[in-house]
């Protein structure tokens, strides 16, 4: 049996649709393949933290194929009463920091951010260029000038001189990261709001804001993660007392210098992974949307 010319290029089409939907089938197995691998990779440094956050201080780096092993919750709630530092407390101050941090450094990030992408003033590419310029400088570099400061200004040792701190290396990228999502919301809608006479930081609290939430939300979670994990400026601009310790500084005291409590030290470190974590999920439907907004102009 002869196929005419149409029927020929059917079958043709047919068979290269097949050809490509196997090529689909092996590449996806593939890919799969690699995000499973990449998967366990990156979880199981975690997995093995809390499994060693169950296992008394003297079995925890013992290694053994019995992974529950003498596992019990005594770690965690020898941590939450206290015994070896007010744990509570540093969790208090380090809510209370990173809560600072997130709202002051993304209100300033947002003004700028807004003021550089509708306004134009000179100096406004230098300006931008040394908001990426800053990001450069290692912590150890600022923490001599950053302290003279703060004592110029008699806020050393605060938390407020801390929050200030953590602003100084939030708000450049913050900044830049919402100047860019500014960029991709029509100027129209600027327009429209003076013309119902609402003032510039009318359109900017009441339109534009509501319309950057995916953008907010990135920086937000940013500036929360500066501030809820970082050690060296908290060591450097904190009060040596116990109860002005962060929760990142205050896990210092289950490593002494003769032994390591690896029971206590991993239990801790879960629960100060958790509060991340709840940010994490809260903000990240809007993750995405806002990275991929945020990098389309700078």
């Amino acid at each position: 049996m002869t196929l005419d010319a149409s029927s020929l290029k059917v079958v043709q089409a047919t068979d290269r649709r097949l050809r490509r939907a196997e090529r689909s089938a092996g590449a996806s197995v593939l890919l799969h393949g690699a995000l499973i691998v990449a998967s366990i990779i990156a979880v199981f440094p975690i997995f093995w933290v809390f499994v060693t956050s169950l296992k008394p201080d003297a079995r925890a780096v013992e290694p053994t194929p019995k992974l529950w092993n003498e596992s019990s919750l005594d770690n965690y709630s020898r941590v939450l009463a206290g015994e070896k530092g007010d744990f509570l407390a540093w969790f208090g101050n380090s809510v209370l920091i990173a809560l600072m941090t997130t709202v002051l450094g993304v209100f300033i990030s947002a003004t700028a951010g807004y003021a550089a992408s509708r306004f134009r003033f000179p100096g406004k590419r230098g300006l931008m260029m040394s908001f990426l310029l800053v990001q450069m400088f290692p912590f150890a570099v600022l923490i001599v000038p950053l302290y003279n400061i703060l004592i110029a200004l008699g806020l050393n040792g605060t938390s407020i001189g801390l929050v200030l701190v953590y602003c100084t290396t939030a708000v450049p990228f913050c900044t830049y990261m919402l100047k860019g999502y500014f960029d991709t919301v029509p100027a129209d809608i600027d327009e429209a709001g003076r013309v119902d006479g609402l003032s510039p930081f009318g359109v900017f609290w009441r339109l534009i804001l509501p319309l950057a939430k995916p953008g907010l939300a990135v920086t937000s979670f940013y500036a929360f993660l500066t501030a809820w994990g970082e050690v060296a400026f908290a060591s450097a601009f904190l009060s040596a007392a116990d109860e002005s310790k962060t929760l990142a500084v205050g896990l210092q005291v289950f490593v002494q210098q003769n032994r390591t409590e690896w029971g206590h030290l991993a239990a801790a470190s879960i629960l100060v992974a958790i509060p991340a974590i709840i940010v994490f999920y809260l903000v990240q439907r809007f993750l995405v949307t806002g990275l991929a907004s945020g990098a389309v102009k700078g």
